[in-house]
């Protein structure tokens, strides 16, 4: 029988050959650049995975892919137990009671929004000490002197006349209710939203009236063209006007939705029962020594 001439690999030739390697685990893939903007107007950027917002917002996946750049999702807007998942036109949003998460925050009309909503968190901070201010000029300007309280006298029933739901009406109508942080930030979103569309349509609207005269003018393939392509840049945004009219009805109609989006009532709520459940199992020193 003859032999074989292949000889077994030394040492020497395992040493020449290049180690196999397992590529490290690409994390970075799943990572994304947000623009977080707080409930005190204050904006910084984070550049997390997906499963770091999962555990800030308690969003599953399934709805961070309605955010998606590469996937072609309608207008929506979702209530979740702790945020809201906006995406409507360039705004790609999740909002919580404390803060905005926010993609794409190197687009003009996203700056454009932050800008917005640091404006009116500003605004809303400063209302109260203006009305304050206001407030207290006005009572010391119809306030009476002592004088003027020693000269005019009261009758009984002008000093039992107390009405408490009227006492009531006067402070709502002084002491406004605050819009909750989540829904100051939905209706920039909205607003947002909103003028784009309108830009978009005040823009096509420009091009369209000089086409058409154009076509009146002289009927020609040039002319034609242009006229379809307008027509069809109507149809788009004529359906994307749609889609958010739609997807605001859906959410106006449909009342578990609407609460979902009551972040900041279910937040002060958890806080309560939290707090109360904590005195249970951790009573008060003197609640023991009274039992």
């Amino acid at each position: 029988m003859a032999s074989s001439n292949s000889t077994p690999p030394t040492a020497s030739d395992d040493d020449d050959r290049e180690p196999f390697s397992v590529p490290p685990r690409q994390k970075v893939l799943g990572t994304k650049s947000w623009l977080v903007v707080s409930e005190l107007g204050e904006s910084r950027n984070e550049k997390v995975g997906k499963y770091w917002i999962m555990r800030r917002t308690g969003l599953p996946a399934r709805d961070l892919r309605v955010l998606d750049p590469m996937l072609s999702y309608p207008s929506t807007i979702m209530g979740r137990e702790r945020a809201i998942v906006v995406n409507l036109e360039h705004i790609k949003a999740i909002i919580t009671a404390k803060e905005v998460f926010l993609l794409n925050s190197i687009n003009p009309l996203v700056v454009e929004f932050v800008q917005d909503l640091q404006h009116r968190i500003s605004s809303l901070h400063g209302t109260p000490t203006r009305q304050r201010d206001e407030l207290g000029s006005d009572d010391k300007a119809e306030w009476p002197t002592q004088g003027q309280r020693k000269g005019t006298s009261q009758s009984p029933a002008e000093k039992n006349d107390f009405n408490p739901q009227t006492t009531g009406e006067i402070a709502e109508a002084e002491c406004p209710k605050v819009v909750p942080f989540e829904f100051r930030a939905l209706e920039a979103c909205l607003e947002s939203a909103c003028k784009c569309l309108e830009s978009e349509t005040k823009t096509l609207e420009e091009e369209a009236y000089p086409a058409l005269d154009e076509l009146t003018t002289k009927i020609s393939t040039l002319n034609l063209e242009r006229v379809r392509q307008i027509k069809s840049r109507l149809a788009g945004i004529s359906g994307l006007v749609q889609k958010v009219r739609d997807e605001l009805e859906h959410l106006l109609d449909d009342d578990k939705d609407m609460a979902e989006m009551c972040l900041t009532e279910k937040l002060i709520s958890n806080s309560l029962d939290e707090a109360s459940l904590e005195e249970e199992v951790n009573p008060a020193p003197e609640l023991e020594n009274y039992r």
